[in-house]
């Protein structure tokens, strides 16, 4: 088996950027076409000059996924360090501006599936649009995307983008603070590229990395002082992991496989975890915070935490989609993924003497990138732990009941009023659609006003499929779940801030969403990335509330 490092190395920032970064796009320099960074100088003039980053879309041709398979060809985002972790992960905090400048080294004749474009989301972040990793946004020396601005000697195109991330929270505006509502945090965030049409296969290659997002409360640090601190599990046990399906072909040959050409994608037969089938991580008998992310491209799961001889384990639930809960669910079994969807959990490894080998398994059995089928036990072994060592120093860090409270909501009267808009998702003709439309990423659907609450419902046309649903720029919270017209409980992993929405087949979820301190265009889409890749996303703009 492959081991996973026992720890994540973060990347570090840059002292400087050459050439230096401008809020207009630097096309003279090789930028491809953008927008202005919106709210660049205010938000500096509040929060002080950003941190400089740099990362590089590279191939690398003698990736290890498992010591029986030959070396892969795999896509990476990869910063100064090209030792640093596998996904590449940035550490940040709320009040701190990064400037992010994203280099695309993909080889321009790259023969194979996936596209040697890029455009890269940072997912659930709260950010100007022309940082956002709009699809239509993509970008390399040789091509420029459609929605990209054209301006300037090279059209479009270019070998790097700058991303302005302002690492402030939603409800900028309406609390004038310079930071926002710190009830609307974020914390596990993840990079994955966002090309028109090519999603899927560029993730399906790689593209993948994690943005952890720290404040006063959620800090990473457990020996924190400030009272106002969780003290929750911290760096270096504080681990990301990242899952994702894949496919090969039979040996000898065994190299990654994917169709891209099929609406209904390939469902991978093996897990990746960090890029590894069945990986061993080696953990000290201490508590770890685990970020579990479904990386999809199509594969949902439902993991359980199991002894040698098959017994479920317990742990403590304490984030969903990246959110801290308001309440801290302990005592918890299972952990049940779409595709995007995030977990935080908190497995107390102290429990276990040393040399306990514990392992994740997946019980939710699925055949076809349709659905799930069920749940069946024992399961699939995906990734190992051995509790292998005791920690250097004593672990003072804490889970509590109480994380971090909700924003303040309109009351039901208030609710009752808002504009509701209804969004189908359905196939037809053997075409994913949105309201019976393809995606058309040159004209927004819907245009909103900045600020506005609205309701959404997410309805299944059904067809038997799952879709699990993304809006950008903002989270929803539900207000309702209904199974063929029957309404059905809200789980209470789901009862925090979300930025995915699993609808199952015929059911429909009622969502209240508000677009706030920014503008431009974004989009939603199945996040299910094949459908997203055949046309099931649409475009919406926000305007600002005085146009």
């Amino acid at each position: 088996m492959e081991e996973l490092p026992p720890t994540i190395t973060p990347i570090a920032p840059v002292t400087a950027l050459s050439p230096a970064p401008t809020v207009q796009a630097n096309v003279a320099a090789g930028e491809a076409g953008r927008s202005p960074h919106q709210r660049y100088d205010e938000l500096i003039a509040a929060r002080g000059a950003p941190e400089l980053y740099e990362l590089k879309v590279v191939e690398n041709n003698q990736w290890i996924t498992h010591p029986d398979l030959p070396p892969q060809k795999v896509w990476a985002y990869r910063g100064g360090n090209p030792d640093a972790t596998v996904p590449a992960t940035i550490f940040a905090r709320y009040g701190k501006p990064i400037l992010c400048r994203i280099h695309n080294e993909l080889p321009s004749d790259h023969v194979g599936f996936g596209t040697p474009e890029i455009s890269t989301h940072l997912h659930n972040l709260h950010v100007g649009s022309e940082s956002d990793g709009f699809p239509g946004d993509y970008y390399s020396r040789n091509k420029a995307g459609p929605t990209l601005d054209k301006t300037g000697p090279f059209a479009g195109k270019g070998h790097f983008k700058d991303h302005f991330y302002p690492n402030i929270y939603a409800g900028y505006d309406q609390m004038q603070n310079s930071i926002g509502d710190y009830r609307e945090a974020l914390g596990t965030l993840f990079i994955h590229d966002h090309t028109l049409d090519f999603t899927a296969p560029n993730v399906y290659r790689g593209l993948i990395g994690f943005y952890f997002l720290f404040d006063h409360i959620d800090s990473g640090q457990e020996d924190d002082p400030n009272p106002s601190a969780l003290r929750l599990p911290g760096h270096p046990y504080d681990y990301p992991l990242a899952f994702g399906d894949r496919r090969f072909t039979p040996l000898p040959d065994g190299q990654l496989f994917y169709d891209q050409f099929h609406v209904e994608g390939v469902l991978g037969d093996k897990v990746v975890i960090n890029g590894k089938i069945e990986p061993v991580l080696r953990v000290a008998a201490r508590k770890y915070r685990l970020r579990l992310l479904n990386s999809g491209p199509s594969r949902f799961y439902e993991f359980y935490l199991v002894n040698s001889s098959g017994t479920v384990q317990r742990f403590t639930y304490i984030a969903n989609d990246g959110n801290l809960l308001p309440e801290a669910l302990f005592n918890q079994s299972k952990v049940r993924l779409g595709v995007a969807e995030r977990a935080d959990i908190v497995v107390d490894f102290s429990r276990y003497p040393i040399g306990t080998e514990l392992f994740l398994v997946n019980r939710l059995r699925q055949e076809s990138t349709r659905k799930p089928k069920d749940v069946r036990s024992p399961g699939t072994r995906v990734l190992k732990f051995i509790v292998d060592r005791y920690p250097p120093t004593q672990d003072v860090s804490q889970v509590p009941r109480y994380l971090r409270p909700m924003p303040d909501l309109p009351t039901a009267e208030e609710i009752a009023k808002l504009p509701v808009r209804r969004w189908e998702f359905d196939r037809k003709n053997g075409l994913w659609m949105i309201n019976q439309q393809l995606v058309n990423v040159l004209a927004p659907r819907l245009t909103l006003k900045k600020g506005d609450y609205e309701v959404w419902e997410f309805i299944g046309a059904g067809g038997g499929w799952s879709h699990p649903i993304h809006v950008h720029l903002e989270e929803g919270i539900i207000l309702a779940k209904f199974v063929d017209d029957v309404q059905v409980p809200i789980p209470p992993h789901e009862r925090g801030r979300k930025d995915a929405f699993v609808l199952d087949q015929t059911m429909t979820i009622r969502v209240l969403m508000r677009f706030r301190d920014f503008q431009g265009k974004y989009v939603m889409h199945c996040h299910n990335v094949i459908h997203e890749d055949h046309a099931m996303m649409l475009r919406f703009d926000i305007k600002a509330d005085d146009q």
